[in-house]
């Protein structure tokens, strides 16, 4: 009962605001009308689709209108590609989607061995080196980052293909883009969770019954200190598909980073609030499975 009062209480208020901030983003571009007709329109062809549109409608009117077409998925035609908004955004998001696990497992291979094993040689030179590397991996651009790796490793050294999703390979050097940041951001969390828990007392009571040190270290300390980690996974999931925009026009990923990019420059707004409202979507889907592994992982949290 706790978690569906959590989803009464925070997800639906937030998906309201959510949808307001969507339908006032059709007003912030300029008046809808000037965007979708030409520049030498008569005032009676602008006034004939304002009529077709809505517009003429008091606000609160054409909000529920609003509420209504998005319940049934209808945020109208791109003018770009004269297809419905919501089957473009589908037909892209996969692909980003994709890209956004692989990167994330990529950073949870790279950071969680990283982080513990700095933990464990802290105040050492090994400790230092991961953690300037941590500091500097944060630091680098993800624009940055991908033409370095393609400077590298697919001119200098043609191992990897540039652009496109045609084969696993092409994964390569787009998710590593987007997960060295995320592996830095995941390695100094990893390590200072795990200083947090190892020098608990029940570790060195496992310690002095004599249990294997990495049976001590995985079961004792890194399961317990698995929750902060466990939530900078969720809250970097959604910032991952939105980092996807640049590294996706860097390596023309046929994802909807681009997507959103090249509406952008068009004023399609339909497809901007199809992207704006999926991500959002997602987001709050990612952290409702976050609390929810949450309980698993450690029974004693209630929702109050």
């Amino acid at each position: 009962m706790g978690f569906l009062k959590k989803v009464v209480v925070q997800v639906i208020p937030s998906l309201l605001i959510l949808t307001l901030i969507i339908f006032f983003l059709v007003y912030v571009a300029g008046d809808p009308v000037s965007v979708m007709l030409p520049e030498n329109a008569t005032a009676a062809d602008r006034e004939v689709l304002r009529e077709a549109l809505g517009l003429n409608e008091p606000f609160h009117v054409q909000y529920l209108h609003f509420l209504s077409d998005l319940l049934r998925g209808d945020f109208g035609m791109s003018l770009q590609y004269q297809q419905p908004a919501i089957d473009l955004v589908f037909s892209r998001l996969w692909a980003t989607l994709a890209l956004s696990i692989v990167a994330m497992l990529i950073a949870i291979a790279i950071s969680i061995p990283l982080g513990i094993y700095a933990a464990i040689k802290r105040n050492t030179f090994v400790d230092v080196l991961i953690s300037g590397l941590s500091i500097v991996g944060k630091a680098m651009p993800n624009f940055w980052i991908g033409i370095m790796l393609i400077l590298f490793l697919a001119v200098a050294i043609p191992i990897f293909p540039v652009s496109g999703a045609a084969t696993p390979l092409h994964f390569v050097l787009p998710a590593f883009t987007l997960g060295i940041a995320l592996a830095a951001e995941m390695t100094r969390l990893t390590r200072a969770s795990i200083l947090e828990v190892i020098d608990q007392e029940y570790v060195q009571t496992a310690r002095s019954k004599g249990q294997k040190e990495s049976i001590v270290i995985f079961k004792h300390v890194f399961l317990n200190a698995l929750i902060p980690v466990i939530t900078i996974i969720g809250l970097q999931f959604p910032q991952l598909i939105g980092g996807a925009i640049v590294v996706e026009t860097v390596f023309s990923w046929p994802g909807v980073g681009r997507l959103l990019l090249s509406s952008m420059g068009v004023s399609d707004m339909a497809v901007i609030q199809a992207i704006v409202f999926v991500i959002a979507l997602i987001t709050i889907v990612v952290n409702l499975l976050t609390d929810l592994l949450y309980r698993v992982l450690d029974p004693r949290i209630k929702y109050n």
